[in-house]
């Protein structure tokens, strides 16, 4: 059996909100299909394309705006480069049309209301986020490709896992927590270190540094703009956004131009506990909030999940005078092989397993990488991590209108603190006195996630979703 091999660009990825299952996934499983037809020299006989979402797809995607992300994927763009001002302009453009340009090359007709299906009681056995899509060519014949969107912006077909594998040898293969321990033992690597060494089977150092700071650029542009923008969110639940009124009466009139000024402006407030509590939410919220307004987002590990892992880190920047490019790729690195570690023996997927899934699996990343940047040892690193999941087993995905919203944007503020108190916990313990292994609590997060009913599984069809009405504000 093939080893999975996970990159730390693998788990961080820059795209469009507001879900990595339910946007980029698609957006990407479009793009491949365009790219198979490019293959099979038939794209310009193409007269009708038909998209078929089954599912959680279906069931949450107009809120998710998975039917958006397919309709940009068919036409060729990308979205880590796409200009997310052009977003519902293009889409808009498309659908009053009745024209897209399949790949950016061939125009055909496309009549959304016809040919973009909801198949809201079907579902297919290999994964609840499926997307099949239809070519019918000009001689009367068609194709059709099934792709599945596991999590992260992870895209498979059935029986073929070449989209996850990558075949290269690495010098410290991992699955398990269980393994990483013994390798760094062997070594006397840190687990960033490690990381680092592994990344080498895929590019130079450099390029992976650079790779990662590119990463961090995204996050840090985004918390920003998420800081600086008001306004409500779209979607029709008219929630407000709270980011930028939060930022601006903690800063309290101090002034600033850009992000460095930004952070000195927000050390010079102490450090008292509340001020940094306050702070933390803010940059949780700020991110989110620009998922949910279709903005550019880096997948950590998804985007429902987008605003914990920036959060944490962006709290060791501020307050731990931590504004460093080693320290800064050190934690990163360090979350990427947690998350690894979730993605291959459980899921990152809230239609597989829940909320667990993904603000349970960012805010282990997030405490993992924590405990590492503050000095602790690689044991108390994923004692970290065990105990940041620990306290989110059980935790349902029902977002209210299929929206990433309502609790989503709240539920990244929670699993920022939930990680910097479990990084807390573990470096002022004994990791060889703890009850309950990383493996254990991944292998129980799994147990849960197949215990768990469909309908806490990003459906909309139960929990908050059916109890709140639309109409009412968020508390």
């Amino acid at each position: 059996m093939a080893q999975e091999q996970i990159s730390v660009f693998d788990m961080f990825k820059i795209g469009i909100g507001p879900s990595s299952s339910h946007t980029l996934g698609p957006w990407r499983a479009a793009e491949r299909f365009v790219q198979t037809l490019f293959q099979k020299d038939i794209l310009s006989r193409v007269q009708q394309i038909n998209v078929l979402l089954f599912g959680s797809l279906a069931k949450t995607g107009i809120g998710h705006g998975t039917d958006i992300a397919v309709l940009l994927g068919l036409s060729g763009d990308d979205p880590v480069t796409f200009d997310v001002s052009q977003v519902m302009p293009k889409v808009e453009s498309i659908k009053r049309n009745h024209r897209l340009s399949l790949g950016g090359q061939h125009e055909i007709a496309f009549d959304y209301s016809e040919q973009m299906l909801f198949l809201f009681d079907q579902s297919l056995p290999f994964h609840p986020n499926a997307v099949t899509f239809q070519a019918f060519l000009d001689d009367g014949t068609a194709m059709s490709e099934t792709y599945y969107s596991i999590g992260g912006g992870f895209v498979v077909q059935e029986k073929d896992t070449t989209s996850v594998l990558s075949e290269v040898d690495l010098p410290f293969p991992v699955d398990t927590a269980e393994e990483l321990m013994k390798w760094c033992m062997r070594t006397g690597l840190k687990i960033s270190e490690l990381v680092l060494e592994n990344e080498l089977a895929w590019r130079s150092e450099e390029e992976t540094r650079e790779g990662i700071l590119h990463i961090f650029r995204t996050i840090r542009e985004c918390i920003y703009k998420g800081c600086h923008t008001e306004g409500v969110l779209p979607g029709g639940l008219y929630v407000e956004r709270r980011a930028s009124k939060l930022n601006r009466k903690l800063l309290k009139g101090r002034s600033y131009s850009d992000y460095d000024s930004w952070i000195e402006a927000i050390r010079q407030g102490g450090k008292y506990f509340a001020y940094i509590l306050d702070w933390v939410s803010c940059f949780a919220l700020s991110v989110n909030e620009e998922n949910a307004s279709f903005g550019r987002v880096v997948t950590a590990p998804t985007n429902g999940a987008s605003g914990v892992i920036p959060a944490v880190l962006q709290y060791y920047i501020t307050f731990h005078d931590a504004y460093r490019e080693n320290k800064i790729i050190q934690f990163i690195a360090t979350a990427s092989e947690i998350g690894a570690i979730f993605k291959k023996n459980a899921t990152i997927s809230a239609a597989m397993g829940g909320c667990q899934a993904e603000i349970g699996v960012s805010s282990a990343m997030a405490a993992g990488a924590l405990t590492e940047c503050l000095g602790g040892s690689q044991r108390q690193v994923l004692m970290a991590a065990e105990i940041a999941m620990e306290h989110h087993l059980g935790l349902t995905c029902d977002p209210i209108g299929g929206l990433v919203q309502i609790p989503c944007i709240e539920r990244n503020t929670m699993g920022a603190i939930k990680a910097i108190t479990a990084a807390q916990l573990a470096l002022q313990s004994n990791p060889d006195k703890a009850k309950v292994s990383l493996d254990a609590v991944v292998s129980t997060m799994w147990e849960t996630a197949q215990d768990m009913n469909v309908k806490y599984k990003e459906t909309a069809d139960g929990g908050l979703a059916i109890k709140v009405p639309l109409s009412l504000p968020e508390c």
